[in-house]
């Protein structure tokens, strides 16, 4: 597998990455309005820390993901458990942080994790289903 190859792991986590940024980025650009009329500025400062924190979850989640495209299906299941509970893992521990430092609004930074954590999260299943599924039709293929 070569770095340039479409299945390598940087491919993949950069896509990742790629597709994280863009579903952050519709998301701000769908709430900043309503979360500017409903919670004024320190609200749209707590939306832009509540989707930050989704997508740093998403870039550590997909590492696992993306290290066994690769591997036999089995091995594939356990990335995609690790990859949920990092993710997991990861979303608490940064909403807690940010929530308890009094830093943002808790309401709208919650709000805003809550929904950036399930739209992301459903948006990284379905590529993740996609390169795995397909990993695992060339890995048949070739024997």
């Amino acid at each position: 597998m070569t770095a340039n190859s479409p299945t390598s792991f940087l491919n993949l986590y950069l896509r990742f990455a790629a597709i994280g940024i863009s579903t952050v980025a519709a998301l701000v650009a769908l709430g900043y309005v309503p979360t500017r009329r409903l919670a004024e500025q320190r609200g749209v400062n707590a939306m832009f820390v509540g989707c930050g924190i989704s997508w740093i979850a998403t870039l550590i989640g997909a590492a696992p993901i993306c290290a066994a495209v690769r591997r036999e299906p089995a091995s594939q299941l356990n990335a995609v458990l690790m990859s949920t509970a990092l993710r997991m893992f990861v979303v608490l521990i940064l909403s807690l942080s940010m929530a308890l430092s009094g830093w943002f609004e808790k309401g709208p930074l919650l709000v805003w994790v809550g929904i950036a954590y399930v739209v992301g999260l459903g948006v990284d299943t379905a590529y993740a289903v996609r390169i795995l599924n397909m990993s695992s039709s060339r890995s048949q293929v070739e024997r």
